[in-house]
């Protein structure tokens, strides 16, 4: 199992979110609402989406304030899993109609600025109920908003020629913290699904230069932290940026192996297929 989340890696967690979320901000006010950010959404709907996340998040850390006006939200949420967080993100924009840029930056400034206030003096580990009843600690969910943050900048600038970096040491903590963190503290039925369980052991060692490895364990259907003397079948050596865009469906495995950013080896190293069809993302 890897260390309990440091006192400076929750600073540095929250920090990445109010930067990151800053030059977010800064992108959508440059960037025509009506473009196309992706196939189906628009930057408008983009940051809609974006918005919605963090309003579902302060939610989750403060319990007083009231969920998305959307009818029966929720059971949307223990029951939505990785294959089904597309229909999820319909049903919220579906619901959540206002497209009006300033509008909507205002309302994601001052919600991140509120989640930030309510993480204030709680732990890093502290956990709240997210999708699938996946249990998030505190310092995942901050990584996995900066996540949205920096991925969707990515499609808007790639859709409006507009600059847009993703910086290493940001994006590292969508592994490190809500990646190793649900899987810490128990993902309930979010990747439900993918291959039948098998009696072959499968153990992925992820590594970058930016936080310590993550060593995790397939077996019989069930992901955990391997042991810490468990050979790697598979080592993944990767800049973290070119990682997240890869789980996330933005560029192919085979254009981040080509690139050398993702490098992977091992003894075994074609039993990853089977560890990423279980640990998936949406994509």
């Amino acid at each position: 199992m890897t260390a309990a989340v440091s006192d400076e890696r929750w600073q540095v967690a929250r920090t990445a979110l109010a930067d990151q979320t800053d030059r977010f901000v800064d992108l959508v006010r440059a960037a025509p609402p009506e473009a196309m950010a992706t196939a189906d959404w628009s930057v408008a709907d983009t940051l809609t989406h974006v918005g919605s996340i963090a309003w579902l998040y302060v939610c989750l850390v403060d319990p007083e304030r009231p969920l998305p006006p959307v009818p029966g939200f929720d059971g949307l949420l223990p029951e939505t899993t990785v294959d089904t967080v597309a229909d999820f993100n319909d049903v919220l924009l579906g619901h959540l109609t206002e497209r009006d840029p300033q509008l909507l930056l205002d309302r994601l400034q001052t919600d991140v600025k509120q989640f930030l206030v309510a993480c204030e003096g709680r732990r890093p580990d502290e956990t709240v109920p997210w999708l699938g009843g996946a249990q998030v600690p505190l310092a995942g969910l901050c990584a996995h908003l900066v996540n949205e943050v920096l991925i969707h900048g990515h499609d808007i600038s790639r859709a409006t020629g507009l600059p847009w970096e993703i910086p290493n040491r940001h994006a590292v903590l969508f592994l490190e913290l809500f990646l190793a963190g649900v899987v810490r503290h128990g993902y309930g039925r979010l990747i439900d699904g993918g291959p039948p369980p098998n009696e072959r052991r499968v153990v992925v060692e992820f590594r970058s230069a930016y936080a310590a490895p993550v060593r995790l364990l397939l077996h019989r259907g069930r992901v955990s932290f391997a042991e810490p003397d468990a050979r790697p079948d598979v080592r993944i050596d990767h800049d973290p940026a070119t990682l997240n865009l890869m789980m996330f469906g933005r560029i192919s495995q085979a254009r981040a192996v080509l690139t050398g950013k993702v490098r992977i080896s091992g003894r075994r190293p074609w039993l990853l297929p089977a560890f990423r069809r279980k640990f998936r993302t949406p994509s």
